[in-house]
C-alpha cells in the first residue's frame, strides 16, 4: 500500500485527485490518501444539490458545493475535518464498508477511543457519529472514502445542510441528518489535526502489516489532475446539472393578489413554469412562462430572467425580489437579495464593456 499526499484545501481540486488517483495509477497497488476541504457541501452523486443545500446560507459564507462520484447522503466539510480515501482491487462484487472502516475503528481505539460500525455506512462514539462513508466500484476496483470530524464547526455542519424540505417534492435521495460529534473531545491526550493525521496514517499501514510508504505523483498527474478539475468538478454541470428531476411548488401573497409558481426541473434548468393564482393582471401568463423556461435554477440565473422578463407587466407592483424566493424557495433573506443584485450587475457590466 502506498500513501499519496495531498495538502491542497481546494474541494473542486481534491475530488479530481481522487478520481485520478483512483482511475489512472497502477490498477495492482493500493493507495491510500488523506485529505482536508475548505468549507464545502460534498454532495451524493445522485442527489438534487438543491434539495440538499440551505443555499441562503451557502451564498452567504462562501461555501462551495461540489458533487462527488460515489453515491450517499451530502456531507459538510471545513478544515476541522479530516478525510481519507482507499484505493484497491475489489475484493467482492456486493458493497461491503466494514473491510475500510475497521482500520479506522482499530487506528482510533489505539487512541484511546471507542468506535463503532453503526449501521451500513457511519462510524459513532457514544452513539453520535463523527464519519460518514462511500464507496465507487469500476471495473475490478473499489474506492472508499469517509469523513472523520476532528474538530469540524458542528453549528455550520448543520446550517449549510438546512433546507425547508417540503417545498421540493424530489426525485432524489434524501441526506440522513443524525446527531455528531468531534473526535477531539474524545482523546485521551490533546492532538493536533496534524498530528492526528499522521497518527492515524501510522496506524493504518501498522493494520496491513507494512511500514507507511509514500508514493509521488509526477508533474503530467498534476496538470491532468488539474484538466480533469476545470473540466468537470468546476463545472455546474456537474454540480448542479446532474440533479434528478424534481418539482416546485410554492405561492405568496402580492399587492396584485396571490401568486403560485409550479415548477419543472431537470438537471438543473427549468423545463416548464406556470403561474396560477388570484391576482390581477391585463397579461396572460403565457409570455412570462415561456421566458422562464430553458433557465439554469441557480439564484443569479433566475434572478437575471426575472429581472429581464419585467414582472411587473405581469403581476403589477411585484419585484424581481420579491418573486424569487417563490422559484427558489431557500432564498429569502435580504444580504442573499443584495449578494445577487451585485453579481447580475457585474456581470451586465462585463458584457456591456465587451460590445
Amino acid at each position: 500500500m502506498y500513501y499519496i499526499s495531498n495538502f491542497s484545501h481546494d474541494p473542486y481540486y481534491n475530488l479530481a485527485f481522487e478520481e485520478y488517483c483512483f482511475k489512472q495509477l497502477d490498477p495492482m497497488e493500493q493507495y491510500v490518501l488523506l485529505w482536508q476541504n475548505e468549507r464545502s457541501v460534498i454532495v451524493g452523486r445522485f442527489q438534487n444539490t438543491l434539495a440538499e443545500i440551505n443555499a441562503d446560507y451557502v451564498k452567504r459564507h462562501g461555501v462551495h458545493v461540489v458533487r462527488r462520484m460515489t453515491g450517499g447522503g451530502a456531507v459538510y466539510h471545513d478544515l476541522g475535518n479530516l478525510n481519507f480515501t482507499f484505493i484497491q482491487n475489489r475484493q467482492s462484487e456486493q458493497i461491503d464498508f466494514r473491510p475500510f472502516t475497521e482500520p479506522v475503528v482499530k487506528a482510533l481505539a489505539e487512541m484511546g477511543i471507542t468506535a463503532e460500525i453503526s449501521g451500513r455506512n457511519d462510524l459513532t462514539i457514544g452513539g453520535k457519529k463523527f464519519s460518514g462513508n462511500a464507496q465507487y466500484h469500476e471495473k475490478n476496483r473499489t474506492m472508499h472514502h469517509g469523513t472523520l470530524l476532528f474538530a469540524a464547526d458542528l453549528d455550520a455542519v448543520e446550517a449549510a445542510l438546512q433546507v425547508k424540505q417540503d417545498k421540493y417534492a424530489s426525485k432524489g435521495v434524501k441526506s440522513v441528518r443524525s446527531r455528531v460529534t468531534n473526535i477531539r473531545e474524545h482523546l485521551e491526550r490533546p492532538l493536533t489535526l496534524a498530528q492526528f493525521r499522521d497518527t492515524l496514517l501510522e496506524h493504518l499501514f501498522a493494520y496491513q502489516g507494512e511500514p507507511v510508504r509514500e508514493y509521488h505523483l509526477r508533474d503530467e498527474d498534476l496538470a491532468a489532475i488539474a484538466r480533469l478539475c476545470n473540466s468537470k468538478y468546476r463545472t455546474w454541470e456537474w454540480n448542479y446539472g446532474q440533479s434528478p428531476q424534481f418539482n416546485v411548488r410554492n405561492n405568496g401573497r402580492f399587492a396584485c393578489g396571490g401568486l403560485e409558481v409550479c415548477l419543472q426541473v431537470d438537471k438543473g434548468i427549468i423545463k416548464e413554469c406556470k403561474i396560477y393564482g388570484d391576482y390581477f393582471s391585463n397579461e396572460e401568463p403565457t409570455e412570462f412562462e415561456q421566458k422562464m423556461s430553458g433557465v439554469k435554477y441557480e439564484s443569479e440565473a433566475v434572478y437575471d430572467a426575472l429581472h429581464k422578463a419585467g414582472v411587473a407587466r405581469f403581476f403589477g407592483q411585484v419585484s424581481a425580489e420579491e418573486l424569487l424566493p417563490l422559484f427558489i424557495p431557500s432564498v429569502y433573506r435580504e444580504p442573499l437579495f443584495a449578494y445577487i443584485r451585485n453579481a447580475v450587475a457585474s456581470r451586465e457590466s462585463i458584457e456591456h464593456n465587451k460590445t
